[in-house]
């Protein structure tokens, strides 16, 4: 297959017309035509048809438009491979991350990938559903997940944070320590929304399940968390076990530590077909020896602390 008319097939796929996807290109409309047309004559099959208002794929070209951006992506993934033995990481490199992750525990581990690769410049964007970012997107995706995803992906877990109830010392004070699941029907509940979960059901540390009614459930781990310190009510969330900056040790204390919550793996995942391009496997490797303190014990201030 000529990955060039591969690309001008994609292009007016995503453009819906040859007119956007030859200023896409940065082409003509006579050349993509021509292009998408021997494209057609290889596969033997129609890819487009024409409607009102521009072109779209046929059944046949929805397959190809699916299989042909990750070969697309491969191909690009294979040449900057090739381009980067040998050579000091750099460029950009494209992560996305789960929303509310603490900034204190980003920032030091950030610093400390930017002194090992100077050279290297990064693009973090935050989503509620890293995986469900198009994988023409990404790089390396860190998320939630005790088992690795499904697809082309190298999943690695780097982290096993604990999930637990945590409330402000204040609130306590004023509303009372639970001492029993039966007690936060009582209470303020904040939950964290894990993609693909109901929010509303919570475990046990035994395996078990119960369901509560929260008044806030949000994607934003750490927009719960600070709603706890401030003293509004008991949230469940996944905690890093580090004390937030500027407040007390003692400001927020878990709830029911021994009675409710989960582990939550955290991964970090890369598109297969990306595994091996040196700075995606350099960057992922120094990041698995920087928190593997962690997963030892709960030993992650001190890493940070010694890092930053």
């Amino acid at each position: 297959m000529d990955l060039e008319e591969l690309r001008a097939f994609l292009a007016v796929v995503e453009a819906g017309s040859y007119l956007g996807a030859a200023r896409a290109l940065g082409t003509s409309r006579t050349t993509l035509r021509r292009q998408v047309a021997a494209l057609e004559a290889r596969a033997g099959v129609p890819l487009l048809e024409s409607v009102r208002h521009g072109v779209l794929p046929t059944e046949a070209g929805q397959v190809l438009a699916g299989r042909g951006r990750g070969m697309m992506q491969e191909a690009a993934a294979l040449l900057a491979s090739i381009r980067e033995i040998g050579d000091a990481p750099s460029g950009t490199l494209r992560v996305v991350l789960p929303v509310g992750l603490p900034p204190h525990v980003l920032t030091p581990l950030f610093a400390a990938v930017r002194r090992a690769y100077p050279r290297l410049h990064f693009h973090c964007r935050f989503s509620n559903d890293p995986l469900g970012e198009a994988l023409t997107d990404i790089d390396i995706a860190v998320h939630f997940g005790e088992d690795a995803p499904r697809g082309h992906w190298l999943s690695h877990v780097v982290l096993r944070a604990r999930e637990w109830l945590v409330a402000g010392r204040a609130y306590l004070e004023w509303r009372g320590t639970p001492t029993s699941i039966d007690d936060l029907k009582h209470h303020e509940l904040f939950a964290w929304q894990a993609p693909g979960e109901d929010a509303r059901i919570w475990r046990t540390w035994r395996g078990a399940s119960f369901t509560v009614e929260p008044s806030l459930i949000a994607t934003d781990i750490h927009f719960i968390r600070h709603c706890c310190l401030s003293g509004l009510g008991i949230g469940l969330i996944p905690d890093a076990l580090l004390p937030d900056p500027g407040v007390g040790p003692d400001v927020l204390v878990p709830v029911l530590p021994d009675i409710v919550g989960q582990e939550r793996p955290v991964r970090l995942s890369v598109p297969e077909m990306l595994s091996e391009i040196p700075k995606i496997k350099m960057v992922m490797e120094h990041v698995r020896a920087f928190l593997a303190p962690v997963s030892r014990g709960p030993a992650l201030a001190g890493a940070l602390e010694i890092e930053a």
